[in-house]
């Protein structure tokens, strides 16, 4: 839904990327400097309860992430340690997003379930289910393109890129913060763990779809 948007995008970071150049920051400099602060941020935001705030700074961060592979093309032209690091790192920095969404649950639920009431706290126990879900499948997602090019296939269709699935993590946060109602989380939670879901299944059909036909579609 989102991939429209990358090519006029680069094209808008690319002094920045010149910038970063100029002072000697290399591609994969950037990489790890982009996932390490998503690591911090995601966690700190978790903890802190700052969902508002937390959400403005990991956007910037996201839309950040663009940055490496502008300066690999302006540079190396990219290099397959540096796309394997990228890929490698957003798998971590995921993860951070959805730990630090589960850790606000178990946290900060008093924001709208106290403790003289008499009913479970089903908002933070289905936000954390479904964001546990959420954490397979981002990771499932990945594998399966890995695996099926691992073996001569390419696979890469779904209905939820990784911009979606950010941008829905990321909305959920922000009105969560801004309305001190979990509700919101917990429904971004559900919809990205059904899109999670999806996508894994199209992934898994379509490799298999082309192995039945035996032709090989990935090349290097």
């Amino acid at each position: 839904m989102l991939e429209h948007l990358r090519a006029p995008f680069k094209k808008l970071i690319e002094p920045i990327a010149k910038a970063l150049i100029a002072i000697g920051l290399t591609a994969n400099a950037v990489t790890v400097i982009g996932a390490v602060g998503t690591i911090v941020v995601a966690i700190a935001t978790g903890v802190t309860g700052w969902l508002f705030g937390g959400a403005i700074v990991l956007t910037l961060l996201v839309l950040a992430d663009s940055l490496d592979g502008s300066i690999a093309a302006l540079t190396t032209g990219g290099t397959e340690f540096g796309a394997f690091l990228d890929s490698t790192l957003d798998r971590i920095a995921d993860w951070a997003m959805l730990v630090g969404v589960i850790i606000f649950f178990l946290m900060h639920r008093d924001w709208w379930h106290t403790a003289i009431d008499n009913t479970p706290d089903y908002t933070s126990m289905i936000g954390i289910a479904a964001a546990a879900v959420a954490v397979m499948t981002s990771f499932v997602t990945s594998y399966a393109r890995a695996r099926a090019e691992s073996v001569g296939y390419e696979v890469k269709n779904g209905i939820a890129t990784r911009a979606d699935r950010l941008t829905i993590i990321l909305v959920g946060m922000a009105i969560t913060g801004l309305t001190r109602q979990g509700l919101w989380l917990a429904i971004a939670m559900i919809l990205l763990a059904g899109l999670g879901l999806v996508t894994v299944f199209q992934r898994i059909f379509e490799a298999k779809r082309q192995m039945v036909i035996g032709e090989k579609t990935y090349r290097r």
